[in-house]
């Protein structure tokens, strides 16, 4: 399973990417607008942090629209993936964009049957939200399991993106379930190399290493 930071923080990236487990990063316009940056300046820098896949929002309301807006933000670097929405507009533009080479990630899926339609498009991403349908009741971990399921059963090659997950619990899901990639705040990234366990037994190793003969 890959590892995606989701976040428009160059330093939250460059931090995570120095673990040499980072996989990728997503961003979107909330992200982006929090640096106070212009969009081109912070995406260029991502890029050029990170070897993987940068997902980055196109905005429009028509497949025409999102195409062109795919195509500029395709421009600013070799490893640019474009974020296409959920929506009929958007699942014309996929096709089209991934026959011209252009990476899509097609974003807000919050039900199986969304995914499916986004797989059947040919997008190389399937992004679905978790962490706002939990917070709405929604079982998260079922949809996660339905779009493998749905991936395994048709043989389709998308690749089942968890975004924007909150808590460990949800990476665990994610693993059972056999998603493809996960995207994770900076916090959560470094939660995981955590256990209380851990620092115990580091600690008792290195007042035992004291007492070693040197």
């Amino acid at each position: 399973m890959r590892l995606f930071l989701d976040t428009g923080d160059v330093e939250a990236i460059r931090r995570a990417n120095d673990t040499g487990l980072l996989d990728g990063v997503t961003t979107n316009p909330t992200h982006i607008a929090q640096t106070g940056r212009t969009f081109h300046e912070v995406v260029k820098e991502i890029c050029d942090i990170v070897s993987g896949p940068v997902s980055v929002e196109a905005m429009g309301e028509t497949a025409e629209e999102l195409i062109r807006a795919a195509e500029r933000a395709s421009q600013m670097a070799s490893n640019i993936a474009v974020k296409i929405p959920m929506t009929v507009a958007g699942l014309r533009a996929v096709p089209i964009l991934e026959e011209k080479g252009i990476s899509c990630n097609v974003t807000m899926v919050f039900s199986s049957t969304q995914s499916f339609l986004a797989m059947k498009a040919g997008a190389t991403f399937v992004s679905l939200v978790i962490s706002r349908l939990d917070a709405i009741a929604n079982e998260g971990d079922i949809l996660i399991e339905d779009a493998v399921t749905v991936k395994q059963n048709f043989g389709f090659a998308s690749e089942i993106l968890a975004a924007s997950l909150k808590t460990q619990n949800h990476v665990l899901a994610c693993l059972r379930a056999g998603v493809d990639v996960v995207t994770l705040p900076e916090s959560l990234f470094f939660q995981m190399y955590k256990h209380p366990l851990t620092d115990i037994g580091l600690a008792q190793f290195a007042k035992d290493w004291e007492s070693v003969p040197k």
